[in-house]
């Protein structure tokens, strides 16, 4: 059973476009490319990844579509495609036969308006994912939790990821309203979980692993085995952890877990859910 990372990112760094990579954020304003990543994959027994898109662009995907041609370690691409396009159909012809891309995601934490995933163009969109088989990302707040709650009750033959269990504020260990919205969208079974990026979501400079666990449990017990997966949002993780030190706390944070569901987590369950 391969061991997959399903979410990280590549990019050749753009201060202008990438802007959301603000001071702060120095360690990664810079290019991060697959051959920076190959050697942690391998000293972590990590044998491919899901890429994801960083940036909202067709030239995005393409981006992640020619590095998947020469690296063999990415087996899948969610990219971005604008979902609310009058021409959506037309603009999936274009990927009709480009096997790697599996799904696509909207930065949707990006946007101000509480209700974006159920805005008529987006959800038409989404009805075009759905028809041709492809998974959809959800990168959300709080502030859409609702939104995302009536998005995935409409649609319920599409596949939907949940990306870094909605990112928790774990540096505030806020935990009630994030575990009311965790425990209503599990209850829907079209819908899955990366258990990713929590790290920057702590205290960047002191976390522990006793900081996660409450997070964790919840996400595992609510979604159950075999709807969640591992994944490491490298490089923004490295804002907090090096690669090895997330995959060493999040393979603690699952030691309870048997070897069937560990193959499960680690890799099975990417595998069958985007079709790698």
């Amino acid at each position: 059973m391969m061991r997959i990372d399903s979410h990280q990112h590549f990019w050749i760094f753009d201060k202008e476009r990438d802007s959301w990579i603000n001071d702060e954020m120095q360690v990664i304003q810079r290019n991060f490319m697959p051959t920076d990543l190959a050697p942690l994959l391998r000293e972590s027994d990590i044998d491919g990844v899901v890429a994801v898109q960083a940036s909202q662009s067709d030239e995005e995907t393409q981006f992640l579509i020619d590095l998947s041609t020469v690296y063999a370690m990415i087996k899948g691409i969610v990219g971005w495609i604008d979902l609310q396009a009058d021409d959506i159909e037309e603009k999936l012809k274009r990927y009709k036969d480009v096997k790697v891309v599996k799904g696509f995601r909207h930065i949707v934490e990006g946007e101000k308006d509480p209700d974006f995933l159920i805005q008529s163009a987006f959800l038409n969109g989404l009805e075009k994912l759905t028809e041709n088989g492809y998974t959809y990302d959800l990168l959300i707040r709080p502030r859409h939790y609702a939104s995302t709650l009536a998005c995935v009750k409409a649609n319920p033959d599409q596949v939907f990821i949940l990306d870094h269990m909605a990112k928790p504020s774990i540096k505030t260990k806020e935990f009630d309203e994030w575990a009311v919205f965790i425990s209503q969208l599990s209850s829907f079974t079209n819908v899955n979980c990366k258990i990713s990026g929590l790290v920057t979501e702590a205290d960047w400079d002191s976390w522990k692993k006793e900081d996660y666990v409450m997070y964790v449990d919840h996400v595992l017990a609510s979604f159950g085995i075999d709807r969640v997966m591992y994944g490491s949002d490298w490089p923004v993780c490295l804002l907090a952890s090096s690669y090895d030190e997330w995959v060493n706390l999040i393979e603690s944070l699952t030691e309870q877990l048997s070897v069937d569901e560990k193959k499960a987590f680690f890799g099975g369950n990417a595998a069958r859910i985007y079709k790698l």
